[in-house]
C-alpha cells in the first residue's frame, strides 16, 4: 500500500518555505499531492490556475525536482474529503513558528473529528525559510524589495508582472 500525503494550502504564492516542506514530504511519502485551495480568502493575488502553474514551474523548472512523486491539484472541499478521494490518511502541514501551532493544532483536531483515520504530520521548513510567508512576500513585492531569498525565479517574474499591470 502506498503512503500518499495531501499537502493543502493556498500557496498564494508558493515560497521556499513551502518548497522545503514539499522536498521533505517526497522523501517521507510515496506520493505527495499538493492541493491548492480554491476557497477561503476571496482576494487571492493569483488565480487557482496561476498558482498551480507557479507551483509546477517552481518545483520542476526552477528547483529541478522530479514530478514523479508530486501531483498538483485544485480543490474546493474539506481536506478530509480529498483524503478519501485519493485514498490518503495523511495530511501534511508546515510549521514556521510557535504562532502557527495553535491554529494548526486546532485544524488537525477538527480533521481528526471529521475522519478518525486521518493523521496530520507537521514538518518544519529549514531555519532560513521559517520566517517566510506568502503575505509578507506580496508586501515586499509591492514595495519593490528583493524577493530572491523568498521565492523562485518563476514566481518573481509573475509577481512583478502582476504589480506592473496594476500600476
Amino acid at each position: 500500500m502506498k503512503n500518499i500525503a495531501i499537502y493543502p494550502g493556498t500557496f498564494d504564492p508558493i515560497t521556499y518555505g513551502h518548497i522545503d516542506v514539499i522536498k521533505k514530504g517526497i522523501n517521507l511519502f510515496d506520493k505527495l499531492i499538493v492541493a491548492v485551495s480554491e476557497i477561503g480568502d476571496k482576494n487571492h493575488f493569483f488565480s487557482t490556475d496561476e498558482r498551480i502553474n507557479l507551483i509546477k514551474k517552481s518545483l520542476h523548472k526552477d528547483m529541478k525536482i522530479s514530478s514523479k512523486k508530486i501531483h498538483v491539484i485544485k480543490f474546493s472541499s474539506l481536506t478530509t474529503t480529498l483524503c478519501q478521494k485519493y485514498k490518503s490518511n495523511i495530511i501534511l502541514r508546515g510549521l514556521r513558528a510557535v504562532s502557527d501551532f495553535e491554529y494548526e493544532f486546532q485544524l488537525a483536531g477538527m480533521n481528526r473529528k471529521l475522519n478518525e483515520k486521518v493523521e496530520t504530520v507537521f514538518l518544519m521548513s529549514d531555519v532560513d525559510n521559517q520566517v517566510i510567508s506568502s503575505r509578507l512576500v506580496k508586501e515586499i513585492a509591492l514595495l519593490k524589495g528583493d524577493l530572491k531569498k523568498f521565492i523562485t525565479k518563476s514566481v518573481i517574474k509573475e509577481i512583478k508582472k502582476k504589480y506592473e499591470r496594476s500600476n
